[in-house]
C-alpha cells in the first residue's frame, strides 16, 4: 500500500458540501435570531471596527452567546453540528470514491479546509471521513471552558498554506518550519490534489491548485451558477459542476474521469522508472 499514489480531495464546508452556513442551521436559531440578523450583526461589526470578518463571526458568536446567556463550551458547539444538512450523495459519496480510487489502485484521502467553525464540524456527521480536518477554532479557559481567544482563524488567503501542509504531510498547524523548507519528495504531488468550492473565499486556493497542475472545481446551487461560471471562463477553475454528489452526477463524472487520469499518470511513470532501472 505505502507504493500506490495518493490523492488528496480538499474541500471547503459551507455550501460546498452543506447547502448554507454551517451556523445557520442550530447555532443562530438558539440564539433567537434569524440568520440575516446575526450576518448582518457580524457586518455592522467588522465594518464599525475595522475588524477582519472571520474573526468578526468569531467575536459575534461568543459574544450573542455571552448576551443570550448560553455557555458557549466546545461541547455546546460540536453539539450545533448534528442537525447540518448536506447535498444530495454526500453522506456516501467518501467510501463510493475511495472504493474507486482503490479499483484503480490509488489511496485517497480527504481533506477539510474551511472559514467556518471546527467545533461545529466535529459534531457533524461526516467529520469521520476526513483525514483532517482544518476551521476556524477558539482557545478554552481550563477553569470554565468558555472561548477566550481565537486560536485558529482561516480566511480565504490562509487557505493557501493548507495546499502546501497537505502536499508535505505538514499537519501540525504549529509546525511552520518543516512546511516551509524545500521538499524534494512530496508525499502527495501537487498534480494529486484536488479543491472543491463554491465561492470567492475560495478563489486563491482554486487557482493556486489549478496552477500547479492539480484541479479544481467549483460547485453551484442555482443562485450563484452564473458566479461559478464566470471563475471557469475566467481560467479560475477547471471544471464546475451542480451541487450534487449522488452517483452519476456531473461531480461524480467529474472526479472519476480525474482519478483515472491520475492512475494512468501513475502507470506511466511507474513503467519509464522500470525501464531507467535495467
Amino acid at each position: 500500500m505505502a507504493n500506490k499514489p495518493i490523492v488528496a480531495l480538499l474541500y471547503d464546508f459551507d455550501k460546498t458540501l452543506c447547502t448554507t452556513d454551517m451556523q445557520n442551521y442550530s447555532f443562530i436559531p438558539a440564539l433567537g435570531m434569524t440568520p440575516g440578523e446575526f450576518w448582518g450583526a457580524t457586518e455592522e461589526f467588522s465594518h464599525k471596527y475595522g475588524v477582519e470578518r472571520i474573526l468578526s463571526y468569531m467575536y459575534m458568536m461568543v459574544h450573542m452567546c455571552k448576551v443570550k446567556g448560553i455557555a458557549c463550551t466546545r461541547e455546546y458547539l460540536k453539539s450545533q453540528g448534528q442537525n447540518i444538512k448536506y447535498f444530495d450523495g454526500v453522506s456516501n459519496w467518501f467510501k463510493r470514491i475511495n472504493e474507486y480510487g482503490t479499483e484503480l489502485g490509488l489511496i485517497v484521502e480527504h481533506y477539510l479546509v474551511s472559514s467556518g467553525t471546527k467545533e461545529i464540524i466535529d459534531g457533524c456527521s461526516i467529520a469521520k471521513e476526513f483525514k483532517a480536518i482544518f476551521g476556524c477554532e477558539f482557545h478554552y479557559d481550563e477553569e470554565t471552558g468558555l472561548p477566550t481567544w481565537p486560536k485558529t482563524a482561516i480566511n480565504y488567503t490562509a487557505k493557501t498554506q493548507y495546499f502546501f501542509r497537505i502536499s508535505k504531510g505538514v499537519l501540525d498547524q504549529i509546525d511552520d518550519r518543516s512546511v516551509n523548507v524545500k521538499t524534494l519528495n512530496r508525499r502527495i504531488p501537487y498534480r494529486n490534489i484536488i479543491y472543491f468550492g463554491d465561492g470567492l473565499t475560495d478563489v486563491p486556493i482554486m487557482i493556486l491548485v489549478k496552477e500547479n497542475g492539480g484541479n479544481s472545481i467549483a460547485v453551484y446551487q442555482d443562485s450563484n451558477k452564473d458566479h461559478v461560471s464566470n471563475l471557469f471562463e475566467d481560467g479560475r477553475v477547471n471544471y464546475i459542476a451542480r451541487a450534487d454528489y449522488r452517483s452519476g452526477s456531473d461531480i461524480d463524472k467529474v472526479i472519476k474521469l480525474i482519478l483515472s487520469e491520475i492512475s494512468v499518470q501513475a502507470e506511466l511513470a511507474k513503467k519509464q522508472e522500470q525501464l531507467l532501472k535495467k
